[in-house]
């Protein structure tokens, strides 16, 4: 078996005891638990995959996401026999199980839909669910003039910006095993929610990719807790990394978008293409400093510790070590 780190235990050859609630590994203890399991994706598949700044590659893919997939893979056919039991005991003929639903969480910049991405391609290579939906929470931001009304057009991507109401009878409608449920669309090229819609149709694993989506439950004026949308949730992923890294990777991604999105006639931010590298440079900071950073401190890290497992980087987007929840 690999070897785990664990909390200090006691000296002098008596037993050690690991009080923390989670497992930790190294990527080299995390990579050996996937050695029999066969690599699905091919390079060109990657590189399709690969958010702007990601070093993503085989060996990322298969030391990190391979026994990701695998785990996952367990929780979805584990989740299966106890719908099967919880029927046999409500005696009752079995009906199809709801979707298992995996919740997504992490930095603007930090890579959280490039994982998304990678897992939806991967978990659909196993034969026991084949259809893996993949849905963003941006879709579910309030319209930009519905931002200006409320004054917090500043704020977007904060969890006031989002319509949780909607987002919440979205995983409740999947939840419920409805057949098919729609979700809107976000388009980051005119950065504005779209009259598009995805259709999801009883598919066997959905992934809700977003900022906010480990939010706890509100408290409501009246004092009750209402529902969250993480309540819904049979397993979370949180992508982790430091707060100065995610900062670079955030600025190097806005000097690339300067070169090619932004360049678009089409784009919201079409304003910023003609910019110099040393203004964008600046701009992006200014934005990261009030905005994203922000953000990121008062309302995404917050939740971290929320997810059953967390996927923390280096300085290189590469994956150091891996926390998973206890049973």
């Amino acid at each position: 078996m690999p070897p785990m780190s664990s909390s200090p235990g006691r000296e002098n050859g008596s037993e050690s005891r690991d009080t923390s609630p989670y497992v930790e590994l190294d990527r080299a203890a995390w990579a050996a638990l996937a050695h029999s399991t066969e690599q699905p994706l091919s390079a060109e598949e990657i590189v399709r995959l690969r958010g702007l700044g990601d070093q993503l590659d085989l060996d990322e893919i298969r030391q990190v996401y391979l026994p990701l997939s695998r785990l996952l893979s367990m929780y979805v056919e584990s989740a299966g026999r106890l719908h099967r039991m919880q029927e046999e005991f409500l005696e009752r003929p079995y009906p199809p199980r709801t979707p298992f639903v995996i919740g997504l969480a992490g930095s603007v910049a930090v890579g959280k839909s490039t994982t998304a991405r990678v897992l939806q391609q991967m978990l659909a290579h196993w034969p026991e669910h084949p259809s893996v939906a993949l849905v963003t929470t941006d879709g579910f931001l309030l319209p930009n003039a519905e931002l200006e009304r409320r004054g917090i057009m500043h704020r977007k991507g904060f969890p006031e910006s989002y319509d949780r109401k909607a987002l919440l009878r979205f995983v409740i409608d999947i939840k419920s095993g409805r057949d098919e449920v729609e979700a809107p669309i976000y388009s980051h090229l005119v950065y504005d929610v779209t009259d598009q819609k995805v259709v999801v149709q009883s598919p066997d694993i959905v992934i809700i990719e977003g900022l906010n989506v480990l939010q706890p439950a509100r408290v409501r004026d009246d004092g009750r807790t209402g529902l969250a949308v993480s309540d819904f949730f049979d397993f979370s992923v949180y992508v982790d990394a430091a707060t100065s890294d995610i900062r670079r990777w955030y600025v190097d991604r806005f000097l690339r978008l300067r070169e090619t999105a932004f360049r678009d006639p089409a784009s919201y931010f079409t304003r910023y293409g003609a910019l110099t590298e040393d203004e964008a440079r600046s701009e992006a900071k200014r934005i990261w400093d009030t905005i994203n950073g922000p953000n990121l401190t008062q309302n995404v890290l917050p939740t971290r510790s929320r997810a059953t497992l967390v996927l923390r980087k280096d300085g290189d987007h590469s994956v150091r070590y891996v926390r998973l929840r206890k049973l």
